[in-house]
């Protein structure tokens, strides 16, 4: 198994940044790479992808040397296990609420003595072609790099936030700001307040437990503020980005807006 090399720079102290993608095209993950991104994510939670998508976007991702990951959409270890037999080496997972539902996200993403992961003829172990030195290495490095990250986006876990992150085998926890601002009442946005306000707490809990912060950002500016509150790993949107570079390059509009349609890039 290779380097995850988006966790080692978060060990490193180094922010990394990625692009959400809901297509299983490889194409989009290559570009992504080769212009300097640290990880490509495919959303299987609010696109149609499947395990299947996910080996020739890995093999892109292998490519261009940027870590693949996955926002899986459903809490099913079976099908975790695909994404990570496939080779995906980011598990980015919804709907954990309890320290139990985490715990059992370690356990099904990790080899035996760290968790209960089966070993499998999958792409991410060779299809276990190796010598058995050869696998007793993989387990190992696979428990090592594999990076987890539970969402937090429902302001009910603010709460039971400290007992959450005190969950061994924990990476990151990331922070989802519009569904946050949706559970708190407010459709249009995480701009109020009060929103700001509990993702700011979110981060203190979170860094406290010594996990890393994951954010949203549609900018090189709301990056930057992102991460000068705390956050560490910072992903924004293929649809925002070629939003954005659409604005760069299409002529002003009739009221001499060369920005195009107010819109946000995330």
């Amino acid at each position: 198994m290779r380097e995850n090399k988006s966790k080692t720079k978060l060990k490193q102290g180094v922010p990394i940044y990625g692009a959400l993608s809901s297509s299983p095209d490889p194409y989009l993950a290559e570009l992504v790479g080769l212009v300097g991104f640290d990880f490509y994510m495919i959303d299987a939670e609010h696109g149609p992808l499947t395990p299947a998508d996910a080996v020739n976007v890995v093999r892109a991702c292998d490519a261009v040397d940027v870590t693949p990951m996955v926002r899986v959409g459903q809490v099913d270890m079976k099908l975790v296990l695909q994404y990570l037999d496939a080779g995906m080496m980011g598990i980015m997972m919804p709907g954990l609420t309890t320290a139990v539902s985490l715990q059992n996200f370690v356990q099904g993403s990790k080899y035996p003595p760290e968790g209960k992961r089966g070993l499998g003829p999958g792409r991410a172990g060779n299809y276990l072609l190796g010598t058995p030195a050869e696998q007793t290495a993989y387990v190992a490095q696979a428990n090592e790099q594999i990076l987890l990250l539970p969402q937090f986006e429902d302001i009910d876990l603010l709460e039971t936030l400290p007992e959450l992150t005190a969950v061994s085998g924990i990476d990151a926890f990331f922070i989802g700001p519009r569904d946050l601002a949706l559970s708190m009442g407010y459709p249009d946005g995480a701009n109020h307040p009060d929103v700001q306000q509990a993702i700011d707490e979110a981060i203190h809990v979170i860094q406290q437990a010594g996990r890393w912060v994951g954010i949203t950002a549609g900018s090189q500016a709301a990056a930057q503020q992102q991460i000068a509150r705390g956050a560490q790993i910072i992903l924004t949107t293929v649809p925002g980005l070629i939003l954005a570079g659409a604005r760069q390059m299409l002529p002003p509009d009739e009221e001499g807006d060369s920005n195009g349609p107010t819109r946000t890039a995330y």
